[in-house]
């Protein structure tokens, strides 16, 4: 069991890791002045929503922008946090900012995801409406972040690792 978390923690941290470049060179072009970025990132994002028809990043709604924000002002920040106390292993004291961090991932996600598979996406002069095939595949590409935040959301309520509590010595 504790190799099993181990190598759990060992995800989650190149998870955060990972999300740092992820997050500052992708998902906040949504919100950023298209001038910050170089135009081969930007030539990149208009690859990938042409070539994945994702509408979201296109041309993102008010609702998505509010993830993105989230993602900029609250998220960012924690990431080098978890990284850390991944990387290292066994920091209790992460325990509650990662079930709030997962929790909340988890459920923006889910938003998401029902919109890609439910939404409507009028086809535009920029993108055609995409295709079940291709809504399936936008779901995949989203899917990691609500599989691993369930995983750190699980892996933080029952794993012993992290919900024993130490016995404070007294004085």
């Amino acid at each position: 069991m504790a190799s099993l978390v181990r190598l759990l923690e060992w995800i989650f941290f190149f998870y955060f890791f990972s999300h740092i470049p992820i997050t500052l060179l992708v998902d906040l072009q949504a919100i950023l002045p298209s001038s910050w970025y170089p135009q081969q990132l930007l030539d990149l994002m208009k690859w990938y929503t042409a070539t994945f028809k994702d509408h979201l990043m296109r041309n993102p709604p008010p609702w998505f922008l509010s993830f993105v924000y989230c993602e900029a002002i609250v998220q960012l920040p924690f990431f080098p946090v978890a990284a850390y106390a991944f990387l290292k292993g066994g920091c209790r004291w992460i325990r509650v900012p990662a079930i709030v961090y997962s929790s909340h991932v988890a459920t923006t996600v889910l938003a998401i995801l029902a919109h890609l598979l439910f939404g409507d996406f009028p086809k535009t002069a920029e993108l055609d409406s995409p295709t079940q095939k291709e809504r399936l595949t936008l779901v995949a590409v989203y899917a990691p972040y609500l599989v691993i935040p369930v995983l750190i959301l699980v892996t933080m309520l029952f794993s012993p690792r992290y919900c024993k509590e130490e016995k404070r010595k007294r004085k």
